[in-house]
């Protein structure tokens, strides 16, 4: 089987961003982007996923939120490389991951037809080192640029930080089990033949 591995270098007159990612890694992370916060939503994104994930983010216009954005698209368009053409995945997965007293739940399709929900409930307007506008849009963009059906909603919870971290927490195991070879599955799980 060939190596689910893919570098994506995404350079813009704003961000300069390379992320790489080993679908079949082991957790291991190398997480640099300046946003404390964001560091530690990626890396328990790849530590919950099981993805070998390196993400080098850096800015050239000194605006956070373009930082954040480029970070999630590149990181979104480096997993669907690494997917190719889906043959032999689980395809389907869901998980619900608690968070003291926050519960997130995702479910996914990994079929190449981009559709995307996100609930997250957050009421403060800034979380750590993170706007609420700017974690929201990290989220979009990163489910946007998965190239697949997600629906992520954290069903309830009181604090801010406990429901985004469990909210990435459930995206990573989701995307996890999903996206690991289904030793009964032959070819493109899917009736039409292609994803």
């Amino acid at each position: 089987m060939k190596a689910r591995k893919s570098l994506i270098n995404r350079s813009t007159k704003e961000t300069n961003v390379s992320v790489s990612v080993n679908l079949d890694g082991s957790g291991k992370t190398n997480i640099k982007t300046g946003i404390n916060f964001l560091d530690h939503l990626i890396t328990s994104f790849g530590k919950h996923g099981m993805l070998d994930l390196q993400v080098n983010s850096k800015s050239n216009d000194k605006i956070e939120h373009h930082l954040i954005e480029d970070t999630a698209i590149t990181i979104g368009l480096a997993i669907d490389k690494a997917l190719g053409d889906r043959r032999g995945i689980t395809r389907f997965s869901y998980a619900s991951v608690p968070m003291d007293e926050s519960l997130a739940e995702t479910s996914i399709d990994l079929i190449k037809r981009p559709f995307w929900k996100l609930i997250l409930s957050i009421k403060r307007n800034k979380i750590e080192d993170m706007s609420k506008e700017d974690l929201e849009h990290f989220f979009i963009s990163l489910l946007q640029n998965l190239n697949s059906c997600i629906h992520l909603t954290v069903k309830y919870g009181e604090n801010d930080h406990h429901k985004v971290e469990a909210a990435i927490k459930s995206l990573a195991v989701a995307l996890r089990k999903a996206s690991s070879l289904d030793k009964k599955q032959k070819g493109i799980p899917s009736t039409k033949g292609t994803m």
